[in-house]
């Protein structure tokens, strides 16, 4: 039976462009390589959310809420894992991906715009990913379909939570706030869409 999700329509509405079909094609064919990747994902979020709290530890709500985040982060990191075992998928360390790369790379040095552009490359990182789970479900084998599904929720969450604290914590107000966000999302976007050498979980569709 096929899976019926679809794409949370806060995601949908957030994110500039959708995954290309070629990307989603690719992925199907290389499953041991998008969740291998998938799982170095994990533990990068939650080293992510880690890092929140030792360069913020003042900011006490924001810590309390990334110390939640990074558990439920390992949570996930340790549910692929298992799927990579069952599916004899060794794991390994992965370079980091031109997405990630390129998104961290627009983060100013400057507070409160440090903070500010983080919370927001963390938004779009965690608003790519629930929608990547989204499309690719129906597509794949039922235990790694049903796992990618029910991380839909968490993975909006994060993206809920990311966005209202780049809105509340960072003392930018709105329209400056927004205006760096579509500056972000633009780059994603590019990200998303333009041809890319190498196959991760965030990359775009495949160069040749």
């Amino acid at each position: 039976m096929v899976l019926r999700v679809q794409v949370p329509a806060a995601i949908a509405a957030f994110i500039e462009v959708p995954t290309p079909e070629e990307w989603i094609e690719q992925a199907c064919k290389r499953l041991p390589e998008l969740l291998l990747d998938h799982a170095n994902c994990e533990l990068k979020a939650a080293s992510t959310a880690l890092s929140f709290i030792y360069r913020y530890p003042e900011r006490t709500t924001l810590c309390t809420r990334m110390s939640r985040l990074a558990r439920e982060e390992l949570r996930h990191f340790e549910q692929a894992r298992k799927l990579m075992r069952q599916m004899s998928v060794p794991f390994s360390r992965l370079s980091a991906s031109r997405y990630a790369g390129a998104l961290r790379k627009l983060v100013r040095r400057e507070e409160p715009y440090r903070l500010l552009d983080l919370l927001l490359v963390g938004a779009l990182i965690e608003a790519r990913s629930c929608e990547r789970f989204a499309v690719l479900a129906p597509h794949l084998p039922d235990a790694l379909g049903r796992f990618y599904a029910g991380l839909l929720a968490s993975e909006a969450r994060h993206f809920d939570n990311y966005l209202n604290f780049a809105r509340l914590e960072c003392g930018v107000d709105t329209d400056e706030c927004d205006a760096r966000l579509a500056e972000i999302k633009s780059v994603e976007a590019s990200l998303i869409t333009e041809p890319d050498e190498q196959f991760r979980f965030h990359s775009g569709p495949p160069a040749s």
